[in-house]
């Protein structure tokens, strides 16, 4: 009909400065980049195109001990983010004297600029003028200056300290809302039925706080695997690797080295698994709801 047709057009107008948008900030971006890993790109003002090579150079032990080291650091960090995160989201919820302002002082990892954040922690780290270290010296728990940064493994554990104890505030909002989201007249009629309190967390709070879960936990994921800012700052992907993610990685093969082909090869990567975990994601959401409905 000419009515209809008149009106998914005028629909399409209004929608076109956001595809347009789009294009250019997203996909242009990408195309190039999916362009530019399979060819030599670099300083050099020629380009040449040379196929599949940069994948089949960066798939080595070295990448792979990269990829490996990526997921557990976004494993590790995405799992305590949400373990403390909903924790401190049940606890905030629950009725204590001063809950105000515990709300209050869960908010200043989150105000304060990451940067800032990140560069305290640094100097908290410092084996020298480091708070942690002169406590564990004043406590008698070391015998001298432990520079946590200096040495592989205690390196990759301050990277995910610093990781969650910025992440953590977003995750106990988001939590927080989605508990406070639960109908009260649930708890009620299990509390009037001789229900525990932890039964009541077990079989009502939890599950229907269960889909928000997934959503944080995804949304934490992605922010996380392509966390650059705290690994950057503090060790640069050092001490010898011990830090350097995919993101890192990348940074460096295209920024440092200027070796944009083999840069765009691990960003396309990096894109494969998430597009990966939102596939992932979008499945388990769909089963929930199905679930929800029936």
């Amino acid at each position: 009909m000419p009515g209809q047709k008149t009106a998914v057009l005028f629909a399409w107008l209004l929608l076109l400065p956001a595809v347009l948008y789009v294009a250019a900030i997203v996909a242009y971006p990408l195309v190039d980049t999916f362009y530019l890993s399979f060819t030599d790109a670099s300083l050099r003002k020629t380009t040449n195109w040379i196929g599949w090579a940069n994948y089949e150079k960066i798939f080595d032990a070295e990448f792979a001990t990269i990829i490996i080291r990526t997921f557990v650091w976004t494993f590790l960090s995405v799992s305590l983010k949400m373990i403390i995160g909903t924790s401190g989201a049940l606890l905030l919820n629950a009725a204590l004297p001063g809950r105000a302002v515990f709300r209050i002082l869960t908010m200043p990892p989150w105000i304060v600029p990451m940067a800032i954040g990140i560069f305290m922690w640094g100097w908290m780290y410092n084996g020298q003028f480091g708070m942690i270290s002169g406590l564990l010296q004043r406590f008698g728990l070391s015998d001298g200056p432990v520079a946590f940064l200096a040495y592989g493994s205690s390196a990759f554990w301050a990277t995910i300290v610093t990781d969650v104890w910025i992440g953590v505030p977003m995750v106990t909002m988001y939590m927080l809302a989605a508990i406070q989201a639960v109908p009260q007249d649930l708890n009620e009629a299990a509390w009037v039925d001789g229900a525990s309190r932890f039964y009541r967390l077990r079989r009502i709070t939890l599950p229907m706080i269960f889909p928000a879960a997934i959503t944080m936990s995804m949304i934490s994921l992605i922010s996380t695997f392509n966390s650059f800012d705290i690994i950057w700052i503090l060790t640069q992907g050092g001490p010898s690797g011990a830090t350097t993610t995919m993101i890192i990685d990348t940074y460096s093969t295209a920024i440092g080295s200027k070796k944009f082909g083999e840069g765009a090869a691990r960003a396309v990567i990096i894109c494969l698994f998430l597009s990966a975990f939102a596939i992932l994601y979008f499945r388990a959401v769909t089963k929930l709801s199905n679930r929800m409905a029936t």
